[in-house]
């Protein structure tokens, strides 16, 4: 029997990189998926290969910084599968500058889509979570274990330089999980979070000319790092190697497995080691 055989999950941000290979690695694992993405293509895209390889997902199109977001995310999930195990925080992108060039618009953003969106997702979830417990302990005397994974980032832990409301999303992101690990004990949920290095994703693609950039909503926002950058990134993990979607997939996977039910509000760094 495949260890999350029966279990279903929610991924947002799951039409490309850490969240589509989190989302194929979980159905290999035999979870049936709901696939957020804002880009219908994408998102389609990645249930296709799930489907093709004899697993289960169904897409769930949508920017997670939407007010009805959280609401459609549960219903997606709970009219296709019946319930929810696992639900993990993934979606986000990057806008950076320093500090004098931030504009209150770039603040809010990467406020509300690292902190304030999963806060609602989680907020959404949480009278499902508590009455679900409450029914499961009553009829079975004890609960089924849930499994929450908060992306976050060492931006979020250590600061990075060009990222103050990146890094200030992110270190919610910690909070909110540590915050969670306590109140939700009594449900029988665990709720950790990992926190990425350098993976090699659009958002961290190498470049040597112009940088390139992305589309989010009507915004053109640029991305990537230069050369330099990604030689500094290899030479200061001890495995000599940028991180691939699949790594920080497999951290992901690591805290929805059975063998992590006894912990929570951990802050898993997945960085090859780089100290930065």
């Amino acid at each position: 029997m495949l260890p999350l055989q029966g279990k279903t999950a929610i991924v947002t941000g799951a039409g490309r990189g850490v969240g589509q290979a989190t989302a194929t690695r979980l159905c290999a694992a035999g979870a049936c998926v709901v696939v957020n993405d804002m880009d219908e293509g994408e998102a389609n895209d990645c249930v296709s290969v799930i489907t093709a390889s004899g697993g289960q997902a169904i897409a769930c199109v949508g920017d997670v910084t939407a007010a009805n977001m959280p609401e459609r995310l549960l219903e997606a999930a709970l009219d296709n599968f019946g319930g929810i195990d696992i639900l993990i925080n993934n979606a986000g992108y990057i806008w950076n500058g320093v500090i004098q060039n931030h504009t209150d618009e770039q603040w809010q953003a990467m406020l509300e889509v690292h902190a304030t969106a999963p806060f609602r997702i989680l907020r959404a979830f949480a009278p499902w979570l508590r009455d679900t417990a409450r029914r499961e302990q009553l009829e079975q005397g004890v609960a089924a274990v849930r499994k929450i994974v908060n992306v976050s980032s060492v931006s979020g832990t250590t600061g990075a330089a060009t990222q103050i409301a990146y890094s200030a999303g992110k270190a919610a992101v910690v909070g909110m999980t540590k915050t969670l690990a306590k109140e939700w004990g009594r449900y029988n949920a665990t709720v950790n979070c990992v926190a990425f290095g350098h993976i090699d994703t659009r958002l961290t693609q190498t470049y040597s000319g112009a940088p390139p950039t992305i589309s989010v909503g009507d915004r053109e926002l640029r991305v990537g790092l230069n050369e330099d950058q990604v030689d500094a990134s290899v030479s200061a993990s001890p495995l000599g190697r940028s991180g691939q979607p699949a790594d920080g997939a497999g951290a992901i996977y690591l805290l929805c497995l059975p063998e992590s039910d006894f912990i929570t509000g951990e802050v898993l760094t997945c960085s090859g080691g780089a100290q930065l």
